[in-house]
């Protein structure tokens, strides 16, 4: 395991699922974690887990796609737990539907929480992590933002934008020693994929090289390498945690 010792993480949309197995790993590495989502309860359950590892841990409520809440989450987070040095920009909701019949406000929406919300997040981290000279923003995209899907523009803009998102300001805060890079997951075991029919999941591990799908596991541990001192030379990369389904 990485050591994360002395670490102050913030993991959005951190209550279940990937965001979730990237909250335990982080602790378990040694950071101390705050878990960000729209369902306190769950959150809440994500820090009792973390707590039980022996690390500190604080449930914030919070939706991405409103400004305000994400700077009181942000500023309680740093007064309980102190300033953020790692930001995982891990929280994405879907609205598919076909181009031609996609409303307006599920583009919106989409847009608004998978998109403008890394902004805004990340705005309100990076005076803490310019103050202390070092920090690791690590931002969830996905396999088909490289790829492209049908039935998912909303979506897929989102994430294609986190990956313009993350060159950009991994070029503008290097000499602040502040790396920026996703992770971009492929087909991962998660209680939503866990929802796709027999037909629709053999025909995407038909896709995949290694013939099977990922873990939440294996996607947390991407992210806790680049959290670490170990990829410090690392800024600006995507690291694809696919099997191979995009290459």
């Amino acid at each position: 395991m990485f050591s994360l010792a002395g670490q102050i993480a913030l993991v959005t949309g951190g209550s279940q699922g990937i965001g979730r197995a990237i909250a335990l790993v982080l602790a378990e590495c040694g950071a101390e974690v705050a878990v960000l989502a729209r369902a306190l309860d769950k959150c809440q359950a994500v820090a009792a887990e973390i707590r039980e590892r022996g690390r500190r841990a604080l449930a914030v409520r919070g939706d991405l796609a409103h400004a305000e809440e994400i700077q009181a989450a942000v500023a309680r987070v740093a007064a309980e737990l102190g300033p953020v040095s790692i930001l995982v920009n891990n929280a994405a909701i879907t609205r598919d539907g076909l181009m031609l019949r996609m409303k307006r406000e599920d583009w919106e929406a989409v847009i608004a929480t998978n998109l403008t919300g890394v902004f805004l997040t990340t705005q309100q981290v990076l005076p803490m992590m310019t103050k202390a000279r070092r920090g690791r923003i690590i931002n969830l995209t996905s396999v088909v933002a490289e790829a492209g899907n049908a039935g998912q523009v909303n979506y897929i803009s989102a994430k294609a934008g986190i990956i313009g998102f993350t060159k950009a300001v991994a070029r503008e805060y290097a000499a602040r020693k502040i790396t920026v890079n996703a992770v971009a997951p492929g087909y991962i075991e998660t209680p939503m994929t866990a929802a796709l029919s027999e037909a629709a999941r053999a025909s995407l591990l038909g896709q995949i090289p290694l013939k099977r799908a990922g873990t939440a596991l294996e996607v947390a541990q991407a992210v806790a390498f680049l959290a670490s001192d170990e990829a410090g030379y690392i800024t600006g990369q995507v690291l694809n945690v696919n099997g191979g389904m995009y290459m």
